[in-house]
């Protein structure tokens, strides 16, 4: 029985070492060998990086954190960052920005961080669109 726990749990440390460090293994390989860290496909969705600005005057979805492989889309929205409504704010955002439904936006991880990556559940191609718009706006 304890071999079986050691053994699940490296599998674990493995799949998730695969899935946040180097995603395009799991994927077939780099949605872009250019943006190759804000926006990979994943079998539950299209996953895009964002940084957070919470506490801004409006809410906007827009501009790029960062240059080059590491750029992240930036998402200000009005609410503080108290009780996770930041978080629930960014996602009804970037599905706003994206055209789909708030479901169809999953956290994936960063809950109480600026950095977030999210699931949007919609064509990889209609996202890699939709993101190359949203980085090069102001």
């Amino acid at each position: 029985m304890a071999l079986q726990t050691v053994l699940m749990i490296m599998l674990v440390a493995i799949f998730d070492d695969l899935t946040f460090t180097r995603p395009w293994v799991l994927s077939g390989g780099p949605v872009d060998s250019s943006a190759r860290t804000w926006a990979w496909g994943t079998m539950g969705g299209m996953r895009v990086s964002l940084r957070v600005r919470p506490g801004a005057s409006r809410t906007a979805v827009g501009g790029s954190y960062g240059e080059g492989p590491d750029a992240r889309l930036v998402v200000a929205v009005s609410e503080r960052a108290v009780d996770g409504a930041a978080t629930k704010a960014v996602l009804r955002a970037v599905a706003k920005a994206f055209g789909v439904r708030p479901r169809e936006v999953e956290l994936v991880s960063g809950a109480t961080s600026r950095d977030k990556v999210v699931a949007i559940d919609l064509p990889d191609d209609d996202v890699r669109a939709r993101l190359a718009e949203l980085l090069h706006s102001p």
